[in-house]
């Protein structure tokens, strides 16, 4: 075969391996393209015009949540199940750790860089008030605390699918003179949206107890592996479509705002310390832990990964993301056992960025407010921030209600939140992108840890015909 002919034979082979990664990022790149050249030829739209707009991809978004529950249960039901005790334990203590040490660092990171850069002194910023706003600071610390532990707990599996528990305070007005928050009435209440922290609790106990089953849940396991590949299947039909979902989400998004170059100027700082945060932790310390636990670059990987990243950016959820973050992963010849894990876990209690973006924003409006604040209160939001990212759902701007936390341990008002929500939904993108590359970088690394753990695990199980089979193959990190 001659070298031209080879030479394309391999285009040919990599347009056809990529084509649907250059189309997500091109969508990306069109879309805002698209919403910038419509805001800035034509005159105001209303509401009803951008939902027309963003109606393609809002049917890509309902598509990709629509997947999330039952391929929540189903993966890490049957990842769990496939496993012995020890090495599910093995699994999850590698995983846990890595969330832990890449969480903390990232707060440590912001904390560093916004009390180097300080973006808050000097800053202009117009103060926005919307009823978002309100309803989020109207939360108490320790009953968001309680809630995350009580939503771990679920009491009606069923119900989980749908709704997150959490606790209402309100005013009694007929009391005077008026009363601080911790003295106001308190009921509980049913959020809309998906209980993911209860679903995953549930699916690792069932899992569990499957594997502990052996023969006699066998059938049970074979349905939730069924189920999760049925669920893949699924997945891999509503990737095409994401191309042209990602870039009306954007153009939308983009036309909503009222002014891009004000919005910016007057947050400018702010929103460089942020991005440097996020370039910092996601190139830099995400690499130097990738490097140490694999002997790897991790940028080969992140190349590989762009598809997902820039569905990432473009839905600006981690869980609606989360159904491409595995079929990615399993076309990069990852071990369906540890994906079907650790990216759910992550996609639900590992926010990197969202837990930077806390801590900076939390001392940014400290800075603004011209408020000092003394070692322990940043040992403290370091914590707290911590915490919060835990307590986030996976869905658009759920951070919103978790930084009142991190405000009420600074000892700032719960509505200064409205001083950073002109730039929120965008920073929302990026640290989503963040935290999706950090859990599918983590998800390779506990892979490659697990990877004997993983194999004398299947030469226990294997039939001696398939003994033979098992050693010459594996998995192994595609390159």
């Amino acid at each position: 075969m001659t070298r031209p002919k080879q030479d394309a034979n391999k285009f040919k082979s990599f347009m056809q391996e990529n084509v649907l990664t250059m189309a997500t990022v091109i969508g990306v790149f069109v879309g805002g393209l698209i919403g910038f050249i419509i805001k800035n030829s034509t005159g105001e739209w209303t509401k009803r015009e951008i939902m027309y707009i963003s109606f393609p991809g809002e049917i890509f978004l309902r598509m990709l949540k629509c997947l999330i529950v039952p391929l929540l249960v189903s993966s890490i039901t049957s990842a769990i199940g496939g496993l012995d005790l020890s090495m599910s334990s093995k699994i999850a203590t590698r995983a846990i750790t890595y969330y832990f040490v890449t969480t903390i660092s990232a707060v440590i990171l912001g904390i560093c860089l916004v009390t180097t850069i300080r973006p808050g002194q000097g800053a202009k910023i117009v103060e926005t008030r919307t009823e978002t706003i309100d309803k989020a600071s109207k939360v108490l610390t320790p009953d968001t605390l309680m809630d995350l532990v009580r939503n771990m707990f679920t009491d009606n599996i069923i119900q989980s699918t749908m709704f997150q528990h959490r606790t209402e305070i309100f005013e009694n007005t007929s009391i005077t003179p008026a009363q601080p928050m911790e003295n106001w009435e308190f009921k509980s209440a049913q959020r809309e949206g998906s209980n993911v922290l209860g679903l995953v609790m549930f699916s690792v106990i069932l899992g569990t107890t499957i594997g502990r089953m052996r023969e006699k849940g066998q059938l049970l396991q074979d349905f939730f592996t069924t189920l999760s590949e049925a669920m893949m299947t699924i997945t891999s039909w509503v990737i095409w479509i994401s191309p042209l979902g990602v870039a009306f989400l954007i153009a939308a998004k983009i036309i909503e705002m009222e002014s891009i170059a004000a919005t910016i100027q007057s947050l400018g700082w702010y929103f460089i310390t942020v991005m440097i945060g996020l370039f910092l932790h996601g190139f830099g310390t995400i690499a130097v832990i990738f490097f140490l636990g694999t002997r790897r670059m991790p940028y080969r990987f992140i190349a590989k990964l762009s598809q997902v990243l820039a569905t990432a950016f473009g839905t600006g959820s981690s869980s609606a993301t989360m159904p491409l973050t595995i079929k990615c992963l399993d076309n990069m010849g990852i071990d369906p056992r540890v994906t079907r894990f650790v990216i759910p876990v992550g996609a639900t209690i590992n926010m990197d960025g969202t837990a930077l973006y806390e801590a900076v924003a939390a001392l940014f409006i400290a800075q603004y407010r011209e408020m000092s604040y003394s070692f322990g209160t940043i040992v403290a939001v370091s914590i707290t921030a911590t915490a919060a990212s835990i307590g986030a759902a996976g869905i658009p701007q759920a951070g919103l209600v978790t930084m009142v936390m991190v405000l009420d341990t600074v000892g700032l008002e719960p509505k200064d939140v409205s001083l950073i929500i002109a730039v929120d939904w965008l920073l929302d993108r990026f640290r989503t992108t963040i935290n999706v590359m950090c859990d599918a970088l983590g998800t390779i690394l506990v892979n490659h840890l697990s990877k004997n753990d993983l194999a004398s695990v299947d030469r226990l199980n294997a039939e001696p015909h398939e003994l033979l089979e098992l050693g010459t193959s594996g998995h192994e990190m595609k390159e």
